[in-house]
Parts: structure tokens; sequence; C-alpha cells
């Protein structure tokens, strides 16, 4: 996939907008049926942090039994390149962190088939607002399903700067 270079918009169940520099709000969601156990959601939150700082910069992510969430932005090609023209496709990194979880995942339950749905949804985040309140989002998503009483009693929440 070539790098994204200008604005596009492709389409297939949902429009998908590529901006150069931009920073997304990403939602991917696991097949019906199917629920990512704790050691699961180990594997795709490490996936996720694994191009964090070399392809994208991830600012938060969670994982949850049925979904992800992450806040993230790609990056330059030339990470030194003072005024970059070339950036990495998201589309690329989220088929990359589904693709290895994914295999590992099944591959660890001893099983096949698909694990996440094909298609997620991704939003561009407009201004310092919205990404302040996406940021709230995903920290407070597992408190608001019930699964830890604060954001950091849930195990499988990342957000950049946080001591791990």
């Amino acid at each position: 996939m070539p790098p994204v270079r200008q604005f596009t918009t492709t389409y297939r169940n949902l429009p998908h907008w590529k901006q150069p520099g931009a920073t997304y709000f990403l939602t991917c969601r696991v097949i019906g049926g199917r629920e990512l156990e704790p050691e699961d959601r180990a594997v795709a939150l490490n996936a996720i942090r694994f191009w964090d700082g070399k392809r994208w910069a991830v600012y938060a992510a969670v994982v949850m039994p049925d979904h992800a969430h992450a806040l993230v932005r790609p990056l330059p090609l030339n990470l030194s390149d003072p005024a970059p023209i070339d950036f990495h496709d998201l589309s690329e990194l989220t088929k990359s962190v589904k693709g290895f979880s994914s295999h590992a995942i099944n591959r660890r339950r001893e099983r096949g088939g698909t694990l996440w749905q094909d298609e997620g949804y991704d939003r561009i985040v407009r201004d310092d607002r919205e990404l302040e309140e996406t940021w709230t989002y995903i920290l407070y998503n597992p408190v608001k399903a019930g699964l830890a009483e604060t954001p950091d009693a849930y195990p499988w929440l990342y957000q950049a700067g946080r001591a791990d």
C-alpha cells in the first residue's frame, strides 16, 4: 500500500478518510459469538502498542471483551524528516494489529477462523476538545461497562505517559 500523502476517501460499508498527520479514534469489534478472554486482551493490547513510536503514536487504547478502542496518529515514514509528506497508512496498521492478534489468539486457543470483524470504525479527531473527549471515553469504557471501578484498575488499558 502506498504511503498517505493527501486527503483521500474510500468506501466499503463505512467511509474511511485518510489525512496525513491526522489523529484517529478507532474501534474494532470481535466477530459475534466470540469473546476475548483476559489473555486474549493482553495479546490484542500488545499488538496495538507494538508499532507505538515506530509507525503510529498510541495516545490511549483499551481492549474490552468484545471490542477494542484506540486513539492513534499514523507517523511519517521518515521520523527524522522535519516536513514529512509520506505517512503510514492507517488501514495497513490496523490490518497488522488485527492479523497478528487474531493469529496469536487462535493459536493459543487451538482454533481457527476469523476473530475480528473485517471492517472497523475510524474517525478523524478534529480538535483538542474532541481529542480530550475521546481519550476520556476510552479511559472510562471499562468503568461504564462495570468491568472496573476506576480506569487504572483495568489491566487492558493503556494511555501515553502512564507508568507501566
